[in-house]
């Protein structure tokens, strides 16, 4: 898509396009736009770190220092383009905030949609790898040269697997959007997420989920005994991720649906609904009750990634697997979960705050 270069100023005010919804015309001048280099806590990482770097192993400071510039000049690059909360004259069309989302819910193509989004968006994504892939090495600057305490060192490696969660999302948020079981105005809401999302490269809503994922993906390890079973799940995660409300909601009010509970399986072993099937069956013929990850690969008769590891990118690299089986089993009508677990998640957080929000709507007399 091609779209005239503007220059805004590189500044962040939240804001919610709700309220252009109906307009005819947006003022330039109403909002600010702008995507978000570091937030505050970001800041504050970068500042403890130098501070540390300087003292115990300042060598490592420069080539710090030329990154962050680097991923800062990405950013004010990608401002360039035109904002997506603004109404912006195109060559031949004038997209508007409201019209985006429009486009957005009634789009049912399958396949790759990259060359239907603006470009902001999809330049954003690649800023947003360049940031995830810096944190990380501030990670390990921080653990093997500033001599941090091993709790501040890990908020690096969780402030790196907060941003790969904003970079799931926007897949999270699009599968959403095309949902036609879904109401309207959710889809509406969800593409309004996705817009601000893919202006500022920052989500609030996201933010505050990834680190009960993140829970989730470390209580993996614990299933190990239970493969091809999959006795006692729901209550091993009760136990686990019992620190978090909404997670403890959801696993009551939604795995006795069966496609959850296919989604959560998947989430859990790291295999597909398909693999879980033949691997029950194996293991019925057999009479074997339960196995170690190790010897997965073996019954199945091929290679299996079932370790354990907790590595962000490997929890995104099984995330996209998932996520493309699922958009298959769609798009071929086949069984099994049709969704990944963090759609459902995400959307079932969505659903709460908006429930939320429409009481309190009511409870004012609006």
């Amino acid at each position: 898509m091609d779209e005239e270069e503007e220059t805004p100023t590189i500044h962040y005010t939240p804001v919610s396009i709700d309220a252009f919804f109906d307009k005819n015309e947006i003022q330039k001048d109403i909002i600010k736009t702008g995507i978000i280099i570091l937030t505050k806590h970001q800041e504050q990482l970068v500042r403890r770190l130098l501070d540390a770097l300087h003292k115990n192993a300042p060598d490592r400071v420069e080539p710090l220092e030329s990154r962050l510039r680097r991923v800062e000049q990405l950013a004010k690059s990608v401002a360039k383009f035109p904002s997506l909360l603004e109404r912006t004259a195109l060559n031949t069309t004038v997209r508007t905030p409201e019209s985006l989302i429009d486009s957005l819910v009634s789009y049912q193509e399958d396949g790759d949609t990259m060359l239907h989004l603006p470009a902001k968006a999809i330049l954003g994504k690649g800023f947003l790898v360049a940031k995830i892939h810096t944190f990380y090495s501030m990670f390990k600057l921080a653990k093997n040269y500033a001599h941090m305490e091993e709790k501040l060192a890990n908020e690096y490696n969780n402030e790196t697997v907060s941003m790969m969660f904003s970079l799931l999302a926007e897949d999270v948020y699009l599968n959403l959007i095309k949902d036609r079981t879904l109401p309207m105005h959710m889809r509406r809401q969800l593409a309004n997420s996705l817009i601000i999302l893919w202006e500022h490269r920052s989500d609030q809503t996201i933010s505050d989920i990834a680190p009960v994922l993140q829970s989730v993906w470390t209580a993996r390890r614990k299933l190990a005994p239970a493969f091809g079973t999959m006795m006692g799940t729901s209550e091993l995660l009760l136990v686990s991720i019992q620190m978090d409300e909404q997670w403890t909601q959801f696993i009551k009010k939604r795995l006795g649906d069966a496609e959850v509970s296919q989604a959560m399986e998947e989430f859990l072993f790291g295999l597909s609904y398909e693999q879980i099937q033949r691997l029950r069956n194996i293991l019925r013929e057999q009479g074997v009750k339960a196995i170690g990850r190790d010897e997965v690969s073996a019954y199945l008769g091929e290679r299996v990634k079932t370790d354990i590891s907790l590595d962000y990118r490997d929890f995104y690299l099984l995330y996209t697997v998932r996520r493309d089986n699922a958009r298959a089993r769609g798009r071929l009508r086949l069984p099994g979960p049709r969704h990944t677990l963090e759609d459902f998640f995400i959307q079932f957080v969505m659903e709460q705050n908006d429930e939320k929000q429409q009481n309190d709507s009511f409870a004012k007399g609006e």
